[in-house]
């Protein structure tokens, strides 16, 4: 399959300009997707237009990254309900700090003509007038077009209505589409969904202004089968960065796909054939409760964004969460990486001279932590084998706790019943 099949293949694609595929089909073709720099780190919504920028590239096409230096200082008004706070300068340069150094995980950048790059409309408009701006590009997109796009209309039929500045996205975003045309000869912009208005604005102005054609492709944005938002839990955002979400959280997500998400997932978020894809849905149908589909999808693509060690961490964690496995994994970690691991999980701190004179389980776990309300529930429940410490069941309400059952020198997992786990940490 070429490009556009396999995009068609997988459901990823909503609106495609015609010639696209034609020209595609041709030779190399230099296209880019812009990256809006909100956050320091990226979030799982933006992994199917990194890897779309992937598979462009290894269909032998040029991939550019745009991370929008310029745009970002004022905001994207498509799908907002209201107007964004705008970035400082500082905000702005750590966030495109961040996520350059994302997209620099997945893409090539020394494999030859089409190598990827990574480029930020900062550095085309920051010694650009206005004056000059709303000459060489103003008088190009009339207003009537501009404010037929729906982005515009919903807003401004809202009460919170929609300044200039918001206004004025669709057409800085056009002229970057234009400056890239002109200067490296990228013909075609892809994104999602929501943004064939700002594109097509692109491709007119190209149009317009130059007489030259470029090509524009969209892809649906992902929602999941209840028709609740993608990427987000009760805990909010998943991130790529590790320590806005653990590995282990990360992974998580993934295996708690519902079976109709899933089939849909491994197809956007893996890189593996339609062959591998199919075999794997027919094996999952054959036994659901194995959750295959799940497994498979969550260790590839927590491997790709995290690398081996993590998903293994991640696996360990997940074994001795809601298996049999044992803590030794942690022994390998960081205290940064411990708590991590125990992310969402109640934590308790207590002064470490308490546990270095040594201190009766009963006390440990109803008065130095509030595991437990009462000193009488929690000898109660040991005393019918509900408790463990380290995995290990408390034997009985004289147990002393002491330094030699810290992990890592510094952390206690207490577990209440099977599923209740408490992370105490001694400092």
């Amino acid at each position: 399959m070429n490009f556009v099949e396999d995009l068609r293949w997988r459901g990823l694609i909503q609106d495609i300009m015609p010639g696209t595929e034609e020209e595609l089909s041709k030779g190399m073709v230099s296209g880019y997707i812009g990256f809006d720099p909100t956050a320091e780190s990226l979030h799982v919504g933006s992994l199917s237009q990194i890897f779309t920028l992937v598979r462009f590239q290894q269909a032998g096409h040029k991939p550019l990254a745009l991370v929008g230096g310029a745009t970002g200082m004022i905001g994207d008004p498509t799908g907002k309900s209201q107007e964004r706070n705008l970035l400082s300068e500082e905000e702005l340069a750590k966030n495109l700090k961040g996520i350059q150094k994302q997209l620099e995980q997945f893409l090539d950048f020394d494999c030859g003509a089409n190598s990827a790059e990574i480029v930020n409309n900062y550095d085309w408009f920051k010694n650009y007038s206005f004056l000059d701006f709303i000459r060489d590009a103003g008088k190009h997109i009339t207003v009537n077009y501009m404010m037929a796009k729906d982005s515009v209309k919903k807003r401004l039929e809202s009460e919170v209505g929609m300044s200039f500045t918001e206004f004025t996205y669709q057409l800085i975003q056009g002229f970057d589409f234009y400056h890239l045309w002109k200067e490296r000869n990228v013909k075609l912009q892809m994104g999602g969904s929501d943004q064939w208005g700002n594109i097509v604005t692109g491709t007119e102005f190209i149009r317009r202004k130059a007489q030259g054609q470029a090509f524009a492709l969209t892809s649906p944005l992902i929602k999941k089968a209840d028709g609740t938002k993608f990427g987000k839990t009760e805990g909010g955002n998943i991130w790529l960065d590790p320590k806005r979400t653990s590995p282990y959280q990360f992974y998580q997500f993934w295996l708690n796909a519902t079976d109709e998400d899933v089939k849909n997932y491994i197809k956007i978020f893996t890189f593996m054939t339609k062959e591998e894809v199919d075999a794997l849905i027919a094996e999952h149908d054959q036994a659901p409760h194995l959750r295959v589909l799940q497994k498979s999808l969550a260790e590839d693509i927590t491997r790709r964004v995290h690398g081996e060690q993590a998903l293994q961490t991640a696996l360990k964690t997940t074994d001795f969460l809601f298996g049999n496995g044992s803590l030794e994994f942690l022994n390998a970690l960081s205290d940064e990486e411990v708590i991590g691991v125990f992310e969402g999980i109640a934590q308790f701190k207590v002064d470490r001279s308490a546990i270095d004179s040594g201190v009766d389980v009963v006390s440990l776990l109803a008065e130095k932590t509030q595991i437990f309300p009462s000193k009488g529930e929690a000898k109660k429940m040991i005393q019918g084998g509900g408790v463990s410490i380290n995995r290990e069941k408390v034997g009985g309400p004289d147990v002393i706790v002491s330094t030699a059952n810290l992990v890592n020198n510094k952390f206690i997992v207490a577990q209440k019943g099977k599923k209740n786990y408490f992370l105490i940490i001694a400092e």
